[in-house]
């Protein structure tokens, strides 16, 4: 009863505590409800072979007997299934070759009126006719037209892709597989001569008809082609099919068998030890394209949203305890009058306690309630920004909510068990101090706890630096890591606040005027509204410059990386991972005049350290004799120049490091090999991957391409050469500027996006607290504002002096949250030089303003709304207002 009296009596207090806690709670149920959603990637059936009764391919997982039992990883490239095996199933009864390769299409269409309308990136057509028009939605769309006004293709030019055109990308595949997935014609017939295709259509496509003359690019060679049919598009992929025959001349290898025949025959004629995998039922989803895409993608949502539910309820409990912290220390003149009538220090700590649960319960309630409606909206948004795919949905999880819900009791129930032992301790002489000055605002048990925590937030990164520089770059590490300095310097803010306050009001303190002598003293008087201000204050600002500053600290480390590492004048890539690039294109920057070329492949290298794990490191294969020449790799041993096929060149972050050391690999098409360190690289910020030859590139495709000009050279003429033989292929030519732009982070990166909308919910945090804080304590000041009234101050002198209290306090808070980004900041540049890389910290100077500004911007108005109302009432009312 007692309890819910007081709660009437000072509902401004509560209602500042149920704002902060229930928000707090909303967010956490909402990032929940999401996070949860991620867990399982949706259920999808098989796609390429979903008709196919039984397929054949090559294992995709290198599976590895261990002590401990079998390990596995993805293979990089998995093997063609062999002629041997393939005319060994052919035996059990009818069977159909799959090949899969690229087929890049550019239109070349013949009419009067001609339309197209398309949506995508980089899409191209080319055109005769009169009156053509084209309507694009995309990115870098390129027409080339040829008709009235426009300039005639040269004789000899139609099969190739010209200069300024790109293709929309595809994939090849023969005919007969069509029937596996199922396709069905739409619209013409099957193709049957070599110049003949059969093209899908629908969302994910251009919409090409039956008739359209195509230029298309395979590995074989650019060559025009005509669509015969068009089958409607599944959604997994934009499909080119030639005939059975073309597609064997195009891409000999078989990637996949379908056989018609039985599960348990298959594994008979192909024995345990074949290398194959027999797939039926749901497993035939393992031979669709990428089919592991789904859950993939979702690890990236379920990082950020783990990441948000964290700070948010690292955010929201500091902001609750600090509301609850606060609203017992103004109350300990009625604890004071309470103990006098003779209540017992337990009935004053049961009574505080009753409060906040009661609280508690209310608030996490109405946040559960508010999360669950806000969560859509949340899954909505990061589906628009791109920070989660487009299927991307809300489940039917509710423990999320239950969670949210005992969180936030729990976070109540904790704060209120803290500040209620010191109103346990009120003395009753409490109820006749009139004083504004705080005491004992440090307990010796807050002393030990800060002190504890801040040398756990010190000596735990000092301790990573000696034993471990790379772990401190991970995002797990430079997120949770400025938590506990965070706390530290939360819980010394009492103590801190005063110096901190006399430093930033000591020139305001000597201009004409009281006002900011005033301000000096009542930021050093009033300790803990202060402190409850610069608090959250001290939470966002580090958490905005830490975050976003090791980000682009990291960024700028290894754009600095790149720079060093890439001294070739020209660099072209494939533009899509795991598509490699065009070998008529390849052959012909090998064949030009003045340049050093050094081609590479993307592949991976697999070894089973300490007889338990398997490690899976990317690699290169490079041309040993061509890499010094186009890169600068950061070796600390060894030569790059001993790298051969029977050599490795590996990073610092190996187990096995030292120069001679023979260490047993798996290469990317799951062959077992020995191989011996020849040189080692720096670890720097984790993209000095390893390197090795062509032999040991596991079948992978050349997909990079480093161009150097040559001593004596003529870098216009290499230049001229290699867009020559870019346009003839329809392949990208960048210069090494254009090519670490191209590569570098962008302003709507999807990392730096997840971090504004985290940030988004330590400041909305932050705003909640700010203003619940200003408004108690301001409403708490009537006596204070009116023996200023009294003294002869005007109305908009007081609401000045209270605007820069706030203001100043706001100040304390961005100071010691500098502070503590500085040092985590320092931390990470530590770790950096460490692992070998020089770079620059980054100090996100502009998101800092923003976040200052606005809390000064919110603070000032929190107090000065409360003060103005207040200041309505005449002085001598005011001076005997009840507190």
């Amino acid at each position: 009863m007692l309890a819910l009296r007081g709660m009437r009596t000072r509902w401004v207090t509560f209602v500042g505590s149920f704002v902060a806690l229930a928000l707090g709670v909303g967010l956490i149920a909402a990032t929940g409800l999401a996070l949860a959603a991620t867990f399982d990637a949706p259920e999808r059936g098989p796609e390429r072979f979903a008709a196919a009764p039984v397929v054949v391919r090559a294992a995709d997982h290198l599976r590895v007997d261990t002590p401990t039992g079998t390990r596995s990883k993805p293979l990089d490239h998995p093997g063609p299934v062999g002629a041997r095996i393939a005319a060994r199933l052919a035996a059990l009864g009818r069977t159909v070759e799959d090949r899969t390769f690229p087929a890049d299409v550019t239109v070349t269409r013949t009419g009067t009126d001609a339309t197209v309308t398309r949506t995508g990136t980089d899409p191209t057509v080319t055109r005769t006719g009169t009156d053509a028009t084209v309507t694009r939605t995309g990115t870098d769309p390129t027409v080339t037209r040829t008709g009235t006004d426009a300039r005639k293709p040269r004789p000899g030019q139609s099969a190739e892709t010209r200069p300024g055109q790109s293709a929309e990308p595809r994939v090849g595949h023969p005919w007969a597989v069509a029937a596996a997935a199922p396709y069905r014609l739409t619209s013409g017939r099957a193709p049957a001569a070599p110049g003949e295709v059969v093209v899908t259509t629908g969302p994910g496509g251009a919409p090409l008809r039956t008739g359209d003359r195509l230029l298309v690019r395979t590995p074989a060679g650019n060559a025009p082609r005509t669509v015969v049919g068009t089958l409607g598009g599944r959604g997994f992929e934009d499909a080119v099919f030639f005939t059975d025959a073309e597609a064997a001349r195009i891409s000999p290898d078989i990637d996949a068998l379908v056989v018609h025949a039985g599960a348990t025959a298959v594994r008979e004629a192909l024995g345990p030890d074949s290398g194959m995998d027999v797939l039926t039922g749901h497993d035939r989803r393992r031979a669709d394209p990428d089919p592991d895409r789904d859950a993939r993608a979702l690890v990236s949502v379920n990082a950020l949203l783990g990441t948000a539910a964290g700070i948010t309820l690292f955010v929201s409990a500091a902001v609750v305890a600090s509301t609850f912290s606060f609203a017992v220390a103004g109350r300990r003149r009625e604890f004071g009058l309470l103990r006098t009538a003779g209540a017992t220090p337990g009935q004053i700590r049961r009574t505080v306690c009753a409060e906040a649960v009661l609280v508690g319960v209310l608030a996490s309630a109405a946040g559960a309630w508010l999360g669950a409606r806000s969560a859509p909206a949340l899954v909505g948004r990061m589906t628009e920004a791109g920070l989660a795919p487009p299927w991307f949905a809300l489940g039917d999880a509710s423990w999320p909510l239950h969670t949210a819900f005992w969180t936030g009791v729990f976070v109540a129930t904790a704060a209120a068990l803290v500040s209620c032992h010191r109103a346990g301790r009120t003395a009753p002489t409490e109820a006749l101090r009139e004083a504004a000055v705080d005491s004992r605002v440090m307990p010796a048990s807050r002393w030990a706890a800060a002190v504890l925590i801040l040398l756990a937030g010190l000596g735990l990164p000092a301790l990573a630096l000696a034993v471990d520089p790379g772990d401190l770059l991970g995002r797990k590490s430079f997120i949770t890591r400025p938590m506990l300095l965070i706390v530290g310097c939360a819980l010394l803010a009492p103590v801190l606040v005063r110096p901190v306050g006399r430093l930033l009001t000591w020139l305001p303190a000597r201009l004409p005027g009281a006002t900011g002598v005033l301000v000096r003293e009542n930021t050093a008087a009033g300790v803990r509204r202060t402190a409850a201000v610069a608090a959250p204050v001290l939470i966002t600002v580090a958490l905005a410059a830490t975050l976003t500053g090791t980000v682009a600290t990291l960024e700028e480390a290894r754009a600095t990386e790149a720079r060093t590492a890439v001294t070739a004048d020209f660099v072209v890539t494939s533009g899509q991972e795991g598509r490699p690039l065009p070998p008529a294109f390849v052959e012909r920057v090998r064949a030009v005049e003045g340049a050093v070329v050094g081609v590479s492949r993307s592949t991976a290298v697999t070894v089973l350290e300490e007889d338990t794990a398997l490690v899976t490191s990317e690699a290169r294969a490079v041309d040993p004799a061509r890499l010094a020449a186009v890169s600068e790799l950061p070796v600390t041993a060894g030569r790059l120049a001993d790298l051969d096929d029977g050599t490795i060149v590996v990073n610092e972050e190996w187990l096995t490091t030292r120069i001679g050391d023979r260490v047993t690999a798996w290469l990317g098409d799951g062959r077992r090999t020995s191989l011996r360190i020849a040189a080692v690289l720096a670890t720097g910020t984790g993209d000095n991957g390893v390197y090795v030859t062509r032999h040991n590139a596991g079948g992978a495709g050349v997909d990079r391409i480093d161009v150097k000009v040559a001593e004596g050279g003529d870098r216009r003429a290499v230049a001229a050469a290699l867009h020559s033989a870019g346009a003839a292929t329809g392949t990208r030519v960048t210069t090494r500027a254009e090519w670490l732009a191209a590569n570098g982070p962008g302003p709507n990166d999807p990392t730096r996006t997840g971090l504004r909308m985290i940030l988004g919910i330590a400041l909305l945090c932050t705003a909640t607290a700010l203003a619940n804080t200003l408004v108690m304590a301001t409403s708490g000041r009537a006596r204070d504002l009116a023996v200023l009234r009294l003294a002869g101050a005007t109305v908009p002198q007081i609401l000045r002096l209270v605007a820069a209290e706030a203001v100043a306090a706001v100040g304390v808070g961005t100071v010691l949250g500098g502070v503590v980004a500085a040092l985590n900041l320092l931390v990470v540049w530590g770790a950096l030089v460490l692992l070998g890389v020089t770079s620059a910290v980054v100090v996100p100077w502009g998101t800092l303003g923003l976040v200052v500004a606005a809390a000064a911007l919110l603070a000032a108005v929190s107090a000065v709304l409360p003060a103005s109302l207040a200041l309505r009432m005449r002085p001598v009312e005011l001076a005997g207002a009840r507190e």
